[in-house]
């Protein structure tokens, strides 16, 4: 019998999607004052996991590097140009960032909850 494991590899892939999608919004949020800057995103989760394993795929730059546990989604970041631009060109709207932050970390809290719960029965299943 074989069990596969890929549900506690998927939160763990959507914890991390949304720790780097909350970076960005940092990042906007921290720039809401300079000129000429513009709002950046990543697309969704979704969009991302759906296009198979070449998006999370790692990456190195030499082939000594160590293959290690982190993906990378920040490498799709995307401009949001529908956003209206302030006089001085930064188009960040801090209402729609704050939105964002509260949608990052609800999709965080999910990943946590489905990788404690596939532990829990996986540990059940065990019969500890």
């Amino acid at each position: 019998m074989s069990i596969s494991l890929d549900i506690l590899s998927t939160a763990q892939q959507m914890a991390r999607y949304a720790d780097q999608r909350h970076a960005l919004i940092a990042e906007n949020i921290a720039n809401a004052d300079t000129p000429a800057y513009k709002t950046r995103d990543i697309p969704p989760f979704a969009q991302v996991f759906s296009q198979g394993e070449a998006p999370l795929s790692l990456r190195t730059t030499r082939p000594d590097h160590i293959a290690s546990a982190n993906q990378d989604f920040v490498h799709e970041v995307i401009r949001e140009s529908g956003l209206e631009a302030s006089p001085n060109g930064n188009n960040v709207s801090l209402e729609h960032e704050m939105t964002k932050a509260a949608e990052t970390r609800q999709d965080y809290d999910m990943a946590l909850g489905i990788y404690f719960k596939s532990l829990e029965i996986l540990r059940a299943s065990l019969g500890r």
